[in-house]
């Protein structure tokens, strides 16, 4: 790739599509005015001029090519989770050493002394920001990124050790999200702030993510002050940790605080298909939050009885909304197609479904445009889509008819965006708080979880619920999610809530377990799934539950239950 090719990663002129091609060049050879940019063996990153996304982008590329857009998924732990406890005995005082916890997010605040070995050093292995772009000091390997600058546990050394520490390390945490998840999962011991990371003793490998690019954003019609990811810099930054991990043999747990209400909920796409793959390799373990939109009235169940014929959907917009999108998943066999009544009455007539669909809706009395795609059946799930985007809708109630066609009895799902990238004054009358986990944690093999209050035992209100669409059991766990403290951008703590602190906190259980079975030699082949399964069978489960469900999993993570039972099963040998 030529320096010029690589220009075109960063720059706002292109858009980025996520081919997958499965090692089959021909796929790529159609793309003859794009730059191509091989991701790995499964999947190529492709990126066009700007001029080539237009209101038919899902008709011409399809809609799994676009890179869905992602936010974050958060705004006393270790003695509820079992640790302190386990270690009070010596032969299990895990303290994450010999482990790598990778943080993929907004960055790190790297002179915190929290990140800080007790000479002054740093704890962190390697900085990759993808904010800032240099000619050659990109991560390199099999598969290169040709953007964004890597910074090395000397760069940082060095960079501590002068009285300007960002003129010689310029990467920061502008937002401090970044922070707070590597200080959960991570951060040294402060005692006299009370403040414990779950694994003090490992070192740390951070990706600051960039933002999603305008074309994208206006696609999509996300705010442009949204704090907004793409799915392909954060494949990026899974294929990162991965070569890290490999190239010091050393394990990873890595940390994927972020979600996205686009998709089919089912753990298929682009990036929860890489997390899956990469977390059954040996010595990786994926970890990810279940979101925070159990609460948030964003997503829609209905059912058609075939002797009706339909269902109707009322959304109500809020004032001042400049725009958002909605995706309909129907269940196959069935086919769906749409009709729509304006708060104003103004009435379109039924969409007839078809193959293909791509349509723009205007109205005679109101400023509202939407576009209409139909995708019969979509090329990842087989399923329909029905991808709505509004400009300038007008406020009040929106009616949809959602028609279906056949004799069996169908079912469909809609969801608006997650928080931040939509008012939280536009929302569904009869809202469903189930199947809302955000992606990536619909996919199967991470770790998902969800967030709960260590005070009383409660669920955390907003924390999604599950099952997938699919009704794969998530989330699997419950983590500390509620008011934990956390460090801040001033170098001292403040207390966090989310279903990203309840990761970052499980992100730190697993590279305890980590270090117990492949450093320690107990398990040296252990990855997420098999200590996915360890934490679930010691998790601690209130009598009154029904377990799995679709709030708490299989239960609340106890760490200390996990090697008990491993103690009680070895003395009835």
């Amino acid at each position: 790739m030529t320096q010029e090719e690589k220009g075109v990663i960063v720059s706002n002129d292109y858009s980025d599509l996520i081919i997958e091609y499965y090692g089959n060049e021909a796929i790529l050879d159609r793309f003859q005015n794009g730059i191509v940019h091989v991701l790995n063996e499964l999947t190529a990153i492709v990126y066009v001029p700007n001029a080539q996304i237009t209101n038919r982008a899902v008709a011409v590329f399809g809609y799994s090519a676009l890179p869905r857009c992602f936010g974050l998924t958060s705004i006393a732990s270790l003695e509820a989770s079992g640790i302190t406890r386990l270690r009070n005995i010596p032969a299990f005082n895990l303290r994450g050493e010999g482990v790598l916890v990778g943080v993929i997010d907004t960055g790190i605040d790297y002179t915190n002394p929290i990140f800080r070995h007790a000479d002054g050093t740093t704890r962190i292995v390697s900085i990759w920001d993808q904010t800032i772009d240099s000619a050659e000091a990109y991560p390199d390997g099999p598969f290169p990124t040709f953007y964004g600058t890597e910074y090395t546990a000397d760069q940082i050394n060095q960079a501590l050790a002068s009285e300007n520490p960002l003129e010689v390390v310029p990467s920061t945490d502008e937002i401090g999200h970044g922070t707070i998840v590597a200080g959960i999962a991570a951060g040294s011991e402060d005692p006299q702030n009370d403040f414990y990371g779950v694994a003090p003793d490992s070192e740390l490998v951070i990706v600051k993510l960039k933002q999603a690019k305008p074309t994208i954003r206006n696609f999509f019609v996300i705010p442009e002050n949204a704090i907004c990811y793409q799915e392909n810099d954060i494949m990026w930054a899974v294929q990162y940790m991965v070569s890290v991990s490999r190239r010091l043999r050393r394990p990873i747990a890595v940390c994927v605080g972020l979600g996205s209400s686009q998709g089919p909920h089912d753990g298929r796409g682009a990036l929860s298909s890489l997390m899956s793959l990469v977390g059954d390799f040996s010595g990786i373990a994926m970890v990810t939050s279940a979101g925070n939109e159990g609460n948030g009235r964003r997503h829609y169940f209905g059912q058609i009885d075939p002797a009706v014929g339909y269902d109707t959907v009322e959304l109500n917009v809020g004032e001042n909304v400049p725009g958002f999108s909605m995706e309909l998943w129907g269940a196959a066999p069935g086919s769906y197609s749409i009709d729509i009544l304006s708060p104003s009455g103004e009435y379109i007539p039924r969409i007839v479904e078809s193959i293909q669909v791509n349509r723009e809706i205007s109205f005679i009395f109101e400023q509202t445009i939407i576009n209409v795609d139909y995708q019969m059946v979509e090329s990842q799930t087989g399923d329909q889509l029905i991808l709505m985007r509004f400009r300038n809708p007008t406020p009040g109630v929106w009616r949809f008819q959602v028609n279906g066609r056949g004799d069996l009895t169908t079912s469909f799902h809609i969801w608006l965006p997650m928080e931040g990238f939509i008012s939280n004054d536009t929302f569904f009358i009869r809202a469903d708080p189930f199947t809302t986990i955000t992606s990536p944690g619909n996919a199967p093999v991470p770790i998902t979880t969800t967030a709960y209050n260590t005070i009383n035992d409660s669920l955390y209100l907003n924390s999604s619920r599950g099952y997938t669409r699919i009704n794969t059991i998530k989330p699997e766990l419950a983590a500390p999610g509620v008011n934990v403290s956390a460090p801040n951008l001033t170098q001292g703590y403040a207390n966090a809530t989310g279903t990203s602190v309840a990761a970052a906190h499980m992100t730190g259980i697993a590279a305890l377990v980590l270090e117990w079975g492949i450093v320690r030699a107990n398990y040296p082949g252990i990855d997420t799934i098999e200590i996915k399964k360890f934490l679930i069978r010691g998790a601690r489960r209130n009598v009154n539950f029904r377990y799995p469900n679709r709030e708490w999993g299989y239960g609340i993570v106890d760490l200390y239950n996990v090697f008990n039972m491993l103690r009680l099963d070895s003395e009835s040998v």
